[in-house]
């Protein structure tokens, strides 16, 4: 990979030469590329085994940044301005990396290229399921921050990030959205070297000491996160039946328990909070009484403390109604939600 229009991908390979001088990588390139019709949209990835500080792979992929020629119009990033790593914990004997891991970086490169949506430090993912899929593994969620040990480099098509993926546990997620992703990650380092990702450990938060340091974090700063996604999202105006303003929230059981975690690290510091489903968008505001205010797809909800406290104590992730008012002019409907498995089946039912 010499040639003059391979300056992207030679500039990875010298941001890795202090690291891994004189070592050979597996690689794993792409035989039909995306723009030809391919189904992966890597050019390739790279496999380092480590046995320091404890043995693992270290994976570096080639194709979120522009390897071959300047195609963006963005001059100051290479592509999406990032590639990313992948620290996993191995045996030390093993020879080869597992290929559910090629298959997960290639998954993700397909939710960017598809979505648009570019990963960044302090983004979290949840994948409704283990990271390797027909395990054990209580890791489910995943965050991105900078690799430890690769700094951003600039090449001659822009700056690219090294970004990191971090395995986590569901409750591991969760307690970083109450805080902060990076603040969080920064604990977590304490008992996770070079924030690598251990298919086999348990949850970091069945240590006191780091679950009292994310709370302490949680209730000092607030938390950082300022949406969330919820399967099912809208509202009906109910002023008509009830003689005055009045809405009728409408949110799917499998995000309840999320969103009362963060009400009290939102809502409470002056921060609102942004619902998003498919067609429509919520914002739950603070504020000294109970209004709402509603545009074509939007609806803003502005809760006062009896409120917020209302909802936090009396909702429930179960199919139902919930006032949450004194007077009726709020009514929170929560609906069942079936996860569906990719035939369309349905495999789980919440609420």
């Amino acid at each position: 990979m010499d040639e003059p229009e391979s300056l992207g991908w030679n500039a990875i390979d010298e941001a890795l030469q202090p690291l891994y001088r004189g070592v050979e990588p597996k690689h794993y390139g792409t035989l039909i590329s995306y723009e030809l019709g391919g189904p992966d949209p890597l050019r390739g990835i790279s496999a380092y085994k480590r046995l320091d500080p404890v043995p693992h792979w270290h994976f570096v992929t080639y194709g979120f940044s522009e390897l071959f020629a300047k195609e963006s119009e963005d001059l100051e990033h290479s592509g999406w301005g990032f590639e990313l790593t992948f620290r996993l914990a191995t045996d030390p004997t093993a020879a080869e990396p597992p290929p559910w891991a090629l298959n997960f970086l290639q998954n993700l490169a397909r939710y960017v290229f598809k979505s648009g949506n570019a990963f960044a430090a302090g983004h979290y993912m949840n994948l409704n399921g283990p990271i390797a899929l027909g395990t054990a593994t209580a890791i489910q969620s995943i965050a991105f921050q900078h690799d430890p040990e690769l700094p951003p480099i600039k090449t001659p098509y822009g700056k690219v990030d090294f970004l990191q993926i971090v395995g986590l546990t569901n409750d591991e997620e969760r307690a970083l959205k109450q805080w902060s992703t990076l603040d969080g990650l920064a604990v977590f380092a304490g008992h996770l070297p070079l924030l690598l990702t251990d298919l086999a450990r348990p949850s970091l938060l069945r240590d006191p000491a780091v679950a009292a340091a994310m709370l302490d974090g949680a209730r000092r700063d607030g938390s950082s996160t300022g949406f969330l996604f919820i399967d099912q999202l809208g509202w009906e105006d109910q002023g008509e039946l009830r003689g005055g303003s009045a809405y009728r929230i409408i949110m799917s059981a499998r995000q309840i328990g999320e969103l009362k975690a963060l009400l009290p690290f939102r809502l409470p510091f002056g921060r609102e909070l942004r619902l998003h489903g498919q067609d429509a968008q919520i914002t739950l505001a603070p504020g000294p009484e109970v209004a709402m205010q509603a545009a074509e797809r939007s609806l803003r909800v502005t809760l006062d403390p009896p409120a917020q406290q209302r909802f936090c104590d009396e909702v429930r992730p179960f199919a139902g109604r919930y006032s949450l008012s004194a007077k009726p002019e709020l009514e929170l409907e929560v609906r069942r939600t079936e996860i569906r498995d990719p035939d369309g089946r349905v495999v789980e039912t919440i609420g």
